[in-house]
């Protein structure tokens, strides 16, 4: 587990964390579905990358391989990837399909901290 602030690369969920770490998570979170064989998934990584980085504490990035947990995936209806999914308190507010340039993903990810609360001094401390 790391604090909110510290956590600026996109991380790994499964299935079996998937209601905790992105349905409770108490800051906007950032879904990438994607496979390990789909080269589009790999150009829009670094745009990800990116957003981790320069969004730390304020967004939350998590990468949810498909073929190991498929289940996701049709839970949302997901069809092509890569699909990223913008959360915030549990629901889905946006969705970005295909390989998209960065300033497409950092437009949205503005819309959605425009619609939510600052993060406190005291969520940047909350153990992820």
């Amino acid at each position: 587990m790391a604090k909110l602030k510290e956590i600026r690369h996109p991380q790994p969920v499964s299935a079996q964390e998937w209601k905790e770490k992105v349905l409770k998570a108490p800051v906007p979170v950032l879904v990438d579905l994607w496979a390990e064989w789909c080269a589009p998934c790999h150009v829009i990584a670094p745009h990800l990358n990116r957003i981790a980085a320069e969004y730390a504490g304020r967004v939350l990035v998590y990468k949810l391989d498909v073929d190991q947990y498929p289940e996701i995936a049709m839970q949302y209806g997901v069809q092509s990837i890569p699909t990223v999914l913008f959360f915030y308190k549990g629901q889905i507010k946006d969705a970005i399909i295909g390989a998209v340039p960065y300033q497409v993903i950092l437009r949205k990810v503005e819309d959605l901290l425009a619609q939510v609360p600052e993060v406190t001094e005291e969520m940047l401390e909350m153990e992820i």
